[in-house]
């Protein structure tokens, strides 16, 4: 098996979640970096075929970039693309492939994640790597946004 899964439950409506996945000005206000990190680059064209860039730079000039297209945007439901690390990530070599499904039931959203891998040996280097803590960590503090007046207020 080459897949990780990852699920998570927001207490707001599929709409709000989508834009803070998608958003650039949104994602910059909740996607993890640790305390002593900076994201530098946040740039996201989600539309099949656009594609995104997000960097980030760390204590003593470490750097960590990653990049992909995206192959399939059903807003806001569902969003197949492709994700490369450029760098700083060596237990995440290769293109990665992630489906993202948003759920809502009574103004809740469920958020299922499912990255698959280019080698089981992928895989279980980035699971090695404790990404799903600095992924909950995120998710944590994308659950403040959402709770926060930013996305509730109309646009």
């Amino acid at each position: 098996m080459r897949t990780t899964l990852f699920t998570r439950a927001f207490d707001a409506p599929r709409e709000l979640v989508w834009r803070a996945l998608s958003e650039p000005a949104l994602l910059r206000k909740w996607m993890y970096c640790p305390d002593d990190w900076t994201m530098t680059t946040c740039d996201d064209d989600v539309r099949v075929g656009g594609g995104f860039r997000w960097a980030w730079s760390g204590p003593n000039g470490f750097q960590m970039t990653m990049h992909g297209t995206y192959r399939e945007v059903v807003r806001p439901e569902r969003m197949v693309r492709t994700e490369t690390f450029d760098t700083g990530c060596p237990a995440q070599a290769g293109e990665q492939v992630v489906t993202l499904v948003l759920a809502e039931t009574a103004g809740k959203t469920s958020m299922t994640l499912t990255v698959r891998y280019p080698t089981k040996d992928a895989r279980d280097a980035a699971q090695k790597s404790g990404m799903e803590h600095g992924m909950a960590v995120g998710y944590d503090q994308l659950d403040g946004l959402l709770a926060g007046p930013t996305l509730r207020k109309p646009r």
